[in-house]
């Protein structure tokens, strides 16, 4: 089965109580762009965003951000 990567923004903001708004604002990354990343409408990842969500986040490991998944397990 292919695979597929899946950015976790949805959980890690639940986890920490936050709006996406606000991640938008610590971190420095347009509110749209986040907006799209988090509902998995792009095909690209910039990584540079990654890099700003986890240290806006204070997260050290990718894995909590971005996770590879088979297709078929995809909600």
């Amino acid at each position: 089965m292919p695979n597929k990567i899946v950015v976790k923004i949805p959980e890690l903001l639940k986890q920490r109580g936050m709006s996406l708004r606000e991640l938008s604002r610590l971190a420095d990354v347009r509110h749209a762009a986040l907006s799209e990343l988090s509902n998995g409408k792009r095909s690209n990842i910039n990584f540079a965003h990654i890099e700003k969500i986890a240290d806006a986040l204070s997260i050290s490991d990718i894995r909590e951000i971005l996770e590879l998944v088979e297709v078929g397990e995809i909600e």
